[in-house]
C-alpha cells in the first residue's frame, strides 16, 4: 500500500493532486480541489496493474465527513472542528462493572473512551458533551462516579 499510494500521489495530475494525504489501514483521508474526487480514484485505481486494489470515496456530507472514530466537522469560516464519532449502530455496551475483571481493566475501559475524547476533540463545550456521555454510558453499565473522577485525575496527573 505505501508503495502503490507513493506512486499515485506522486504521478496524479496536478488538477488532482491531494493537498493532504492520511492512511490508517485502508482508510484515506485527503483533502483535493473541490470536483476533483472521481479524477484522483480513477487514477489511483490506474496504478495497480493486477486490479486487486480497488479504492472507492466519499464525499463529506453536510460539511462533515468521518475518518475512523472521528467526525470532522466543517465550519462557515472553512475551519474545522473534530469530534468524537460512534456509529448509529453502536450499543453503548463495555465491559459491565460487575463482572469478574480486575478493576484495572474496568478502569482501562473509562481510560480509554477519555483519552480519545482529550485527543481528538477540540472545543472545551464539545469536550464536556462527550465526557458527559462516556459518565452516561458507563453509568449504564454499573460504573460509580469515583471510577471516572478517579481516572480523569490520573490522566491530569
Amino acid at each position: 500500500m505505501e508503495w502503490l499510494e507513493k506512486q499515485a500521489i506522486a504521478t496524479a495530475p496536478v488538477e488532482c493532486k491531494p493537498k493532504f494525504w492520511k492512511r490508517y489501514v485502508d482508510n484515506v483521508l485527503e483533502l483535493i480541489k473541490k470536483g476533483q474526487m472521481r479524477n484522483l480514484t480513477d487514477h489511483i485505481n490506474t496504478i495497480d496493474a493486477t486490479g486487486n486494489i480497488k479504492f472507492t470515496y466519499e464525499e463529506d456530507e453536510d460539511k462533515q465527513i468521518l475518518f475512523l472514530d472521528i467526525l470532522l466537522v466543517r465550519r462557515e469560516d472553512g475551519s474545522v472542528k473534530l469530534l468524537v464519532y460512534i456509529k448509529k449502530s453502536h450499543t453503548d455496551q463495555y465491559l459491565n462493572f460487575s463482572s469478574h475483571y480486575l478493576l484495572n481493566h474496568k478502569l482501562a475501559v473509562i481510560r480509554t473512551l477519555l483519552e480519545r475524547c482529550y485527543s481528538i476533540v477540540m472545543e472545551e463545550d464539545d469536550r464536556k458533551k462527550e465526557e458527559a456521555h462516556v459518565a452516561k454510558v458507563l453509568s449504564k453499565c454499573g460504573y460509580p462516579p469515583w471510577t471516572i473522577d478517579k481516572v480523569k485525575q490520573d490522566i491530569v496527573d
